[in-house]
């Protein structure tokens, strides 16, 4: 039996071994007992055998709603499910990956980019996804469009999944005894849900409650209410906004669906899932996977699936929340233009569920690019450092069908542009300076390097000029020019090979200067340099200088190191339209960093968030609507009024110090927030009994938080 071991110590070893933090983290939770590093999905699949070691097939599930496309933190439920499912195959182990479309989810929202060619669909709000119409008019449904597009990306990904689909689960019957049983037992869940609930619940709601919605046969919206229902739970009474009103009978009128924790279990339970991962929202302490447990074994009489929540995913230089909903995403058929499926799969299997990751759209992505080659390599030759843990990774990032060749990245996107893209011209260059990929090697890269450079980093793109740089030209001293003379006579001479040219071009500087100095030699040649690459492609930075000029063929930049004749008219031409366009592009970013700017300034001039509070803390604060029903100055106090409140109980009376924002006129009448049991105070020798909520900024002074007149006075505000 192996020894226990401390974590720490076990750790110190690890980094020793591993190399680095990010691979000690990952590699320690999954070490077996045996000193094998396991990947952790090896490990969760482990966990689901040891817990149902008799079963048949195992069964892996994962599942999205269609409200838009899909997005990539959408993506990593599935994804996170497919390793597990792989896990378990690789165990020796039946399992299926299990998929569900749940297009029977209601219409909540329109997402930005979708209202924008289909304002219409706002009055679809409460239907069924797939009952939505498509708003781009090339599918079956809104459905539909949003899932073809995610299982063209699923394809790319070699991903194969058993699809359901939930509106044909719900409406074929197949649902109907489990609705029933849910009917049956509202009290129950009800209950099981209140405890997670920050109000208490009156009589009044545990009887009026239902854990089903009804999509009216007349509007089709889920806008019903269940107002009365047999004791056997199998009819009831309906009404709906639209005026609609009926008798159900749920073991024949199948339109319509468990609310969402209870829906989760049920599934659960017809389908005999053993794992799930979800969100960290469904991951928290009280959220859906914690109450949907209970219900799945009180109601249901199953166990829960295991389950892992898993973190959000991050865009390198953007911020806000993806989501399909609002339009504002990013989705795996966007990446594809830009990473191969491999690396993507790669980013997700690397980095374990609850661990957040960023996509790159930076100069990170070469990064991200190296890596995952470093990783590719070891894992092709069968063996090296690490190999167990690399495996565990890579086992989950091939793709059948496909091979991967590790052609450096940062390669393609230094000459690719260069060669405008060509793969037979970068066969060539490749051929040259020692590197011979094949163009069938690196074809793919290559057209993601362009997709890349031209839509997310045209800073590097390293094109030649079309034209002599007489700007730059001009402002070079005599020493510099010879420089540039001395570079051009040998390109021209020929006869060089590689590792000659490389040599010559560090002697350069000390050639062109009489008073060369040798301590200098380094800030000479790296001028040197710079000067070259502005000359050719235009600004300071490129290739390794000698690779460059071997690579590409002379005739395509000797002529813009050649400054022997005037410049031509069609030259002064070209120099000022370019000129206008750099001036352009900086004032463009000149307005971006001033944009900057003052969003720095008015983020420094909000108060940072306090520390953190716990939900107990939260909820012994008692937020209530209140209704002012009476206001006056308070005498000898400048900027006191005195509010008199109903606050649904009874009378209050709240003293604040709003005067030079609001006369009582404006506020008598109005509805606001007051939290009600903030112990009392005096001022002005006036007793207060609560705190008006209100925002304050130096822009809009002191403004009330106003409630729709609809609300009742003395709802709680949670």
């Amino acid at each position: 039996m192996p020894c226990a071991i401390c974590y720490n110590d076990l750790l110190a070893v690890s980094r020793l071994l591993c190399g680095s933090q990010e691979m000690t983290e990952s590699w320690i939770t999954v070490l077996d007992l045996g000193g094998k590093a396991m990947h952790w999905s090896e490990k969760i699949a482990k966990d689901i055998i040891k817990r149902s070691p008799d079963k048949e097939e195992y069964v892996c599930a994962a599942g999205i709603s269609p409200s838009g496309s899909i997005h990539i933190g959408n993506f990593r439920d599935i994804a996170t499910s497919y390793f597990v499912y792989k896990a378990l195959l690789k165990q020796g182990k039946k399992a299926r990956l299990l998929f569900s479309w749940d297009e029977f989810d209601r219409l909540r929202k329109v997402p930005v980019n979708v209202k924008e060619i289909a304002p219409e669909l706002e009055e679809d709000i409460g239907k069924p996804y797939v009952d939505v119409k498509d708003p781009y008019g090339c599918c079956g449904s809104y459905a539909e469009h949003f899932e073809k597009e995610f299982e063209r990306s699923l394809a790319r990904f070699g991903i194969k999944v058993d699809a359901r689909r939930q509106s044909e689960n719900y409406r074929s019957g197949k649902y109907a005894k489990y609705v029933i049983q849910a009917i049956q037992k509202r009290k129950e869940i009800f209950d099981i849900l209140d405890k997670f609930r920050q109000q208490e619940a009156t009589p009044e709601e545990r009887e009026a409650y239902y854990p089903v919605s009804i999509y009216c046969p007349v509007c089709g919206k889920d806008d019903t209410t269940i107002t009365s229902s047999s004791e056997d739970g199998v009819t009831c009474e309906y009404t709906c906004k639209c005026g609609h009103s009926g008798h159900w009978d749920f073991s024949k009128d199948f339109n319509c669906k468990l609310a969402w924790k209870i829906d989760w279990p049920m599934r659960w339970m017809v389908e005999g899932v053993d794992f799930e991962p979800g969100g960290k929202d469904h991951a928290s302490p009280g959220g859906s996977y914690d109450t949907s447990k209970i219900i799945a074994k009180k109601i249901f009489g199953i166990n829960a699936p295991m389950f892992k929540g898993y973190e959000f995913i991050g865009i390198k230089g953007t911020t806000g929340k993806m989501s399909g909903s609002t339009g504002l995403n990013l989705t795996p058929e966007t990446l594809l233009k830009i990473y191969q499926p491999e690396v993507i799969l790669w980013l997700y299997s690397k980095s374990e569920p609850n661990k957040a990751f960023d996509f790159c759209f930076d100069d990170e992505i070469l990064r991200q690019y190296f890596e995952f080659d470093k990783m590719l390599k070891t894992y092709q030759a069968g063996k090296g450092k690490n190999f167990d843990y690399i495996e565990g990774i890579m086992y989950n990032c091939m793709i059948e069908g496909r091979t991967v060749h590790p052609v450096p990245m940062q390669q393609i996107v230094n000459f690719g542009s260069v060669v405008d893209f060509n793969a037979d011209m970068l066969e060539t260059v490749f051929e040259k300076i020692g590197t011979p990929y094949k163009k069938e090697e690196f074809a793919e890269r290559l057209e993601l390097a362009k997709y890349w450079l031209e839509k997310c980093a045209p800073q590097n793109m390293n094109t030649l000029l079309g034209y002599r740089n007489w700007d730059y030209y001009n402002q070079l001293n005599e020493v510099e020019k010879k420089e540039i003379a001395l570079l051009h006579d040998y390109i021209q001479k020929g006869g060089y090979d590689l590792d000659a040219l490389n040599a010559f071009i560090y002697t350069i500087p000390r050639e062109a200067d009489p008073n060369f100095d040798e301590e200098n030699k380094k800030a000479a040649q790296a001028n040197f340099f710079k000067n070259a690459y502005n000359l050719m492609i235009g600004k300071a930075a490129g290739p390794r200088l000698y690779l460059f000029l071997y690579a590409v063929e002379p005739e395509r930049y000797l002529s813009l190191l050649d400054f022997s004749t005037p410049q031509t008219e069609e030259e002064k031409e070209l120099a000022a339209a370019a000129r206008a366009e750099a001036e352009r592009i900086a004032a463009e970013e000149a307005a971006a960093a001033k944009a900057a700017a003052e969003e720095e300034a008015r983020r420094a001039a909000i108060a940072p968030v306090k520390p953190q509070i716990t939900i107990d803390d939260f909820d012994k604060m008692d937020m209530r609507v209140c209704k002012v029903t009476a206001c006056e100055i308070v005498k000898n106090a400048e900027k006191l009024l005195k509010i008199t409140l109903f606050d649904g109980l009874g009378e209050r009376i709240i003293v604040s110090s709003i005067r030079d924002e609001y006369t009582p006129e404006e506020l008598i009448g109005r509805k606001i927030i007051v939290l009600a049991n903030l112990k009392p105070a005096k001022f002005a020798g006036v007793k207060s009994n609560g705190m008006l909520l209100a925002a304050t900024h130096d822009d809009c002074g002191c403004k009330l938080i106003f409630v729709d007149d609809s609300v009742p006075e003395g709802t709680a505000i949670h």
